[in-house]
């Protein structure tokens, strides 16, 4: 059975009141959490950003979710650094965090000074990263001399293991990232896509020796009116329907936003499930669950959470959780 976990958007709500909807959605049914992990928002009108490592601790200490966050090894997170924060939260709550080691993007990255590589010189920082971190995860002592992507290490171990090792997991969109991630990754995870798009996502990653569960991130607006569901969409996420390589290469909020002035409501469709029906929301849902995804995280793009949890805790778990 699939299950059906709640997405803690950092980017558009506070940390506060992020805590009270995880906590809101644990109670309404809701399997499991994720949540975003932003230095800056993709829009001045969602307003938020707050520290998604913080967060978590509280998180997982107020709940008893299996709760994960996509993490980016590189300019903000030196790997070492990220081993010390995942293994000291997997230390204190057994087998409930995990994280998705991303290559990044410049909105969030570029506060360090350091400059932003190119996408082939992050797919081969993260990559190395990822050694760095489950070495030491390992238990291992770890030193490595500066590469040409700038990961070096000296003498670094981590003093309180897990008692379980936390999944690494690999975001990705394209079937090229996910079976280049096949190599190192315990499981995948994914974003709303064309449901062939994700099918073929899911077959690299498996055909590449991909192995562990495979998720699913849903964009969606639900409101009880159509026009609503629609208005709160284009408000919240009409920034964030461009393709690759805008996301990654992309600044700064303003530039969002200014790029975000010529998009229209069809465009925003394309990449958030909108209907103000729960059946239709079912429908989708249980599309997605046939495509194999072993969890689907709903993130509903509006900045108030609760209708929304109330509303698919009474009309839509019922009919994908049985």
């Amino acid at each position: 059975m699939t299950r059906i976990g709640f997405h803690a958007s950092h980017e558009q709500i506070s940390p506060r009141q992020l805590l009270t909807d995880v906590q809101s959605a644990e109670r309404a049914g809701f399997d499991a959490a994720m949540c975003s992990d932003h230095f800056a928002p993709w829009s001045e009108r969602q307003g938020h950003s707050g520290n998604a490592w913080v967060w978590l601790a509280a998180a997982l200490a107020t709940t008893s979710f299996r709760i994960g966050t996509l993490a980016i090894p590189g300019e903000r997170y030196h790997p070492a650094v990220l081993a010390h924060q995942l293994a000291t939260l997997a230390q204190m709550f057994p087998g409930r965090t995990w994280a998705a080691l991303g290559s990044g993007e410049a909105m969030n990255e570029h506060i360090t000074g350091n400059g932003w590589p190119p996408k082939q010189q992050r797919e081969r920082r993260l990559e190395q990263s990822v050694d760095v971190i489950k070495r030491l995860l390992a238990g291992e002592e770890v030193t490595r001399e500066g590469t040409d992507v700038g990961v070096k290490v000296d003498r670094a171990k981590l003093w309180d293991l897990p008692d379980e090792v936390p999944p690494l997991i690999a975001p990705a969109i394209s079937p090229e990232s996910a079976a280049r991630a096949a190599s190192w990754a315990d499981g995948l995870i994914t974003v709303s896509q064309p449901v062939d798009t994700l099918r073929r996502v899911i077959d690299a990653y498996r055909d590449a020796g991909g192995r562990g569960p495979v998720a699913l991130q849903v964009h969606l607006s639900w409101a009880p009116t159509r026009h609503e569901a629609e208005a709160i969409a284009f408000d919240q996420w009409r920034s964030n329907v461009f393709a690759e390589p805008v996301p990654s290469d992309t600044d700064s909020t303003a530039a969002f936003d200014a790029m975000a002035q010529h998009v229209g409501m069809g465009a925003v469709h394309e990449v958030v499930r909108i209907s103000e029906s729960t059946g239709e929301h079912v429908h989708w849902l249980v599309e997605y669950a046939e495509l194999g995804f072993d969890t689907l995280y709903l993130h509903h793009v509006g900045q108030q959470q609760q209708a929304f949890i109330e509303t698919f805790a009474e009309h839509v778990l019922p009919a994908l959780q049985s």
